[in-house]
């Protein structure tokens, strides 16, 4: 039997500590200056890119997948918020059974003020790991894959 590749874990080690280390950065800089968690802040975040209104909506499950978050974690962490007056819950209009997630108003203001502190933690967990030699390389692949695209020639 041939033994699994070394390199490979060793990379998904990096790649793991890389998020932990990043998380964990902006999740302290996110609660000392909003009251606000990582998973509330991507919640807000993902919810309010939904459209060019007072924010978007998504189905239950539909939110749970894009925060990497069980249906049932997701469930709370919405309840928590719509708690603080940050998200609304409604029923599908077409479907009775399904229940939107919409941000108000007081949501998407918190979002505004808090993105400059995201932004910034994150910045910092990424200069701070990129000193790190075996997290530097995934640091340049983030900053990589963040900047757009160059124009197709032509």
């Amino acid at each position: 039997m041939t033994r699994p590749d070394p390199g490979l874990a060793h990379g998904w080690c990096a790649l793991t500590a890389l998020h932990g280390r990043i998380e964990a950065h902006v999740e302290r800089a996110l609660q000392a200056e909003h009251e606000l968690s990582v998973r509330e802040f991507s919640v807000l975040d993902v919810l309010s890119d939904q459209h060019d209104g007072d924010g978007g909506h998504f189905r239950m499950n539909q939110l749970a997948d894009a925060v990497v978050l069980s249906q049932s974690a997701t469930t709370r962490l919405v309840t928590r918020l719509e708690d603080r007056g940050l998200l609304a819950r409604y029923l599908c209009p077409t479907d009775r059974r399904g229940i939107y997630t919409n941000v108000t108003p007081d949501g998407l203001a918190l979002l505004e003020r808090a993105r400059p502190t995201n932004d910034r933690a994150l910045a910092e967990a990424l200069d701070s790991a990129e000193q790190r030699p075996e997290l530097a390389p995934l640091v340049t692949a983030v900053r990589t894959l963040s900047r757009p695209a160059p124009a197709p020639a032509g």
